[in-house]
């Protein structure tokens, strides 16, 4: 088919803009920071000829319509990268203005003319032309230093003096304000990034049953577990973490071990939310009220200790929504609601809700005011229960919604599912996520998932909270391993990531499994009261406030991004390191992944990394242990024993 002269459009000269990073899904999710951070975005950014170019990194916060903007610089290779400072939590967007520079790129042209002896009448002419432009353009204050450069080149004795003042700095800084943006390219579309507090990079999580500690056949109550926020934050954590404080139901309670039928006295699970006493914004009566709550939450923060709830989504049959809302439920044919069911697993205490019913957008209201409930009682964290169970356009309306009214508010997603739905939770606006670090456990397994975790394009979006158990999960390598796996665990998880977290009863090993092959605790707190001594013989509460407090100590160890592995020539020693962007803070692990024997190996320290010398020596400082070691090159030698040390944490000193 013959093409008409006439359908062809002659194209402007627009500047091509593509490969903009960082950016999630080519910019459908944002990506993800700390107030205070540095954002670099680096894009290619080229066009035909021979033009010079230059761009600008442009920026706003959330609902401003002013853009801000800061220039970018030409790396190589046609990349150009700019940065802006995240000022304020909440959602950013940024994108790239790019246009060609007509005065640059005259003073280019103009300067190999000169150089090879050519005639510059018509080329000055053009410059001359733009310049008078520019000044047309310029403010009063700047039109005659303008003009008075025009008046230079035009006037100029000689070729080289008309040069020397089209290349005067001064005129350069003058045209570059007013330069002509009209025919500029900007990408085809804005990007976003979420600003979190820092909390929601770097925290240490404390987990525990408000209603465990008085005794055995009762409840605490808020004012009781205040002795467990003393301990937490005298063990250095920044974060304790409670499982559901509401109302629990009566009808199909679970017994102790999980059993079908309680017997009397039995507490039920805090999971099965509600009863005649109330629901989602009620707290239970044996802990207290709501007033005790408040109280509860003002002593966690006079010990610098954020409260996180657990949001689970799901209500027991004596909820108050089933009487006034059964419309939120499933139903079966003959008209009852339906209980949860993971086949084989039944779950005849719980009754989950639809989502996605013709009642479903004031479920979803009601679900957004409960979580403003909270956050008007000084709650600013959720742990969020099973989200992999719920539409991810739900999670990505919530956390939008309460993120826009509240950006510092952390949702940690609570998801051991699929990979890519954890993906996707977490690009949808999860802060943080739970991690199969539980079940990474040789020198390779966590080589790899770390790696993964930790560096882009997953680290752009994804922040791994490692939890070494959970009321839920006791691995069947602390079952094993006794005190050497706890040690190693919690190493492992508060150095390899900068969040972490522990469920209480770790720092006592607490490892005895339900029946062989089973990851659930016998006689499980989720059925049952705890009373513990946190003073028995062997307990880790020493060790866990130690490794604590190295974390806070070394701010590479705040840094999510920075993990790097190291060769060690023992597969049962993992070795990697963590270091400062301005390399004033150099952290390296060593780990004996052998809770059964003592394991010695030579790692290799990235010597030309640091800028030391093949044969030059220095001093690193063994915190655990607090010892002083001189190590010489790349090569140095540990030892590492499972009942006495079986992780080291060096400084490096120079």
């Amino acid at each position: 088919m013959a093409v008409s002269a006439r359908s062809i459009e002659a194209p402007r000269r627009t500047v091509v803009i593509e490969g903009i990073e960082p950016a999630v899904d080519g910019g459908r999710y944002p990506i993800k920071r700390e107030v205070g951070a540095v954002l670099e975005v680096s894009a290619d950014i080229f066009k035909d000829g021979h033009d010079v170019l230059v761009a600008f990194l442009r920026y706003r916060r959330g609902g401003d319509r002013t853009w801000r903007e800061a220039p970018m610089r030409h790396v190589d290779n046609d990349r150009w990268a700019g940065t802006f400072t995240l000022e304020a939590t909440g959602r950013h967007r940024y994108t790239i203005e790019a246009l060609t520079e007509p005065f640059l790129s005259w003073v280019t042209d103009l300067e190999k003319r000169h150089a090879g002896g050519q005639d510059l009448t018509s080329a000055l002419g053009e410059g001359l032309a733009l310049i008078r432009a520019a000044a047309a353009r310029a403010s009063a204050v700047d039109r005659a230093p303008l003009a008075a450069f025009g008046d230079r080149i035009e006037r100029a004795p000689a070729p080289a003096a008309a040069v020397a003042a089209a290349t005067d700095p001064a005129l350069a800084a003058l045209m570059t304000r007013y330069l002509d943006r009209t025919e500029a390219t900007w990408a085809e579309r804005e990007l976003e990034v979420i600003a979190d507090p820092e909390r929601a990079r770097f925290a240490a999580w404390y987990e525990f049953f408000p209603r465990s500690g008085a005794a055995l056949d009762r409840s605490a109550t808020f004012k009781e577990a205040a002795a467990q926020l003393a301990r937490a934050a005298a063990m250095g954590f920044d974060v304790v973490y409670l499982p559901p404080i509401h109302p629990i139901g009566h009808a199909h309670r679970k017994g102790r071990n999980n059993e079908l039928v309680a017997e009397p006295g039995d507490p039920g699970s805090p999971w099965a939310i509600g009863s005649a006493d109330g629901g989602y914004t009620d707290v239970h009566p044996d802990l207290g009220t709501l007033e005790d709550f408040d109280r509860f939450v003002e002593a966690a923060h006079g010990l610098g200790l954020e409260v996180a709830l657990d949001f689970a989504i799901q209500c027991s049959p004596d909820h108050p929504w089933v009487r006034e809302h059964p419309e939120w439920f499933f139903h079966g044919p003959d008209g009852t609601i339906k209980y949860a069911e993971n086949p084989p697993k039944k779950y005849q205490d719980i009754y989950p809700v639809n989502f996605q019913s013709d009642a479903a957008p004031a479920l979803w209201e009601e679900l957004r005011r409960i979580l403003e409930f909270w956050i008007g009682h000084g709650v600013s964290t959720f742990r969020v229960d099973n989200p992999h169970t719920k539409p991810v356009k739900f999670w990505e309306w919530l956390i939008g919604a309460v993120k826009a009214a509240h950006p510092d508010v952390v949702f940690l997603a609570e998801a051991f599912t699929r990979p890519k739905m954890m993906k996707v939770l977490a690009k949808s606006g999860f802060t943080q996520s739970y991690t199969y670090f539980t079940w990474r456990n040789t020198k390779q397994e966590l080589i790899d998932y770390l790696t993964e975790i930790t560096t882009a394009p997953m680290a752009e979006y994804f922040r791994g909270n490692l939890w070494p158990n959970t009321p839920d999960i006791l691995h069947e390598t602390l079952q094993r391993g006794g005190r050497p796996a706890f040690k190693t665990r919690l190493v492992l998880a508060a150095t390899l990531s900068s969040l972490y977290g522990i469920y209480s009863g770790y720092e006592l090993g607490e490892n005895v499994p339900r029946e062989p092959g089973s990851e659930e605790y016998l006689n499980s707190e989720k059925y049952e009261y705890k009373a513990r001594d946190w003073d028995a013989p062997g307990n880790l509460v020493d060790y866990v406030t130690r490794i604590n407090r190295i974390r806070r100590e070394n701010r590479a160890l705040h840094l999510y991004r920075n993990l790097r592995f190291y060769p060690a020539d023992d597969p049962n020693v993992l070795f990697y390191g963590k270091m400062t962007p301005e390399r004033d803070n150099h952290v390296f692990v060593a780990v004996n992944l052998d809770s059964f024997a003592t394991h010695a190996c030579q790692v290799d320290v990235p010597i030309a990394e640091l800028g030391i010398g093949a044969g030059q020596s220095y001093r690193v400082h063994e915190l655990v242990s607090d010892r002083w070691y001189d190590w010489r090159g790349a090569r140095n030698y540990v030892e590492l024993h499972p009942n006495v040390e079986p992780a080291q944490v060096f400084v490096l000193h120079r």
